[in-house]
């Protein structure tokens, strides 16, 4: 089978150990408790991250993504990034052999997982790995690449910004989403003014301040919820 986890001692999704490489697209699913943080790492192939239920946080340099079991994040061949996992669950990742990765965006980004697709990244990931690469096999990995060849956008992407002032206030504000501080607050802070610090922000990350902090509430609701917390109650924390 292709699952594992941290305590087997292998780096994180390692395709050479669970999965199988003699696939164009082949998976490995690894269970993460709750708090567990993948060091920064990449692969030589495409990179697709599922989780199948809780939430799983996706960084990299192009952006912060989270994951709830509607979608999944794409990461074209050798682009370094970490897992964050605010709520235990078992992840899957999909690798597609380069050639193959033409059929998937050119940018890092968020998929939208149909029913289909999501059947498909669980069987490929719980394959053999020591099992010949089998023609039912091969016809999986083609099926899912057809199934998200024209991926719908979904709204839990977090542009990251290069500023290190715009970025030190970003990280803040995921430490604690229910920050009050105002646009003026932050402007003030820096020194600049308010139509300045906006002008700032959008140029860092192509989305003005009150909708990237809008995504951040949204994105740090989910976790609760997902734990069961009422709707009311995750609201209140948020």
């Amino acid at each position: 089978m292709g699952y594992s986890s941290p305590a087997d001692g292998g780096h994180p999704f390692e395709q050479s150990a669970t999965a199988n490489t003699r696939l164009a697209v082949s998976g490995v699913a690894v269970r993460y408790p709750q708090g567990h943080v993948v060091p920064t790492h990449h692969h030589s192939s495409g990179h697709l991250i599922y989780s199948d239920r809780g939430l799983l946080r996706v960084e990299a340099e192009t952006g912060q993504w989270l994951v709830p079991p509607t979608s999944a994040v794409w990461l074209r061949p050798n682009v370094p990034h970490r897992l964050v996992v605010p709520v235990a669950l078992q992840a899957h990742g999909i690798f597609v052999s380069e050639h193959l990765c033409a059929s998937f965006p050119p940018t890092d980004c968020v998929m939208q997982v149909s029913r289909l697709a999501r059947e498909l990244i669980m069987k490929l990931s719980s394959l053999d790995a020591a099992t010949p690469p089998s023609r039912r096999a091969q016809l999986l990995g083609e099926l899912l690449i057809e199934e998200l060849r024209t991926p719908l956008p979904m709204p839990f992407h977090l542009p990251w910004p290069a500023d290190a002032s715009m970025r030190d206030i970003c990280e803040r504000l995921i430490g604690d989403p229910g920050n009050q501080a105002t646009t003026a607050d932050w402007a003030n802070e820096l020194a600049v003014s308010g139509k300045t610090f906006q002008r700032r922000f959008m140029k860092s990350t192509g989305v003005t301040f009150g909708k990237w902090r809008q995504r951040v509430r949204l994105m740090s609701s989910l976790a609760p919820l997902m734990q069961g917390v009422p709707i009311t109650q995750g609201a209140l924390d948020s």
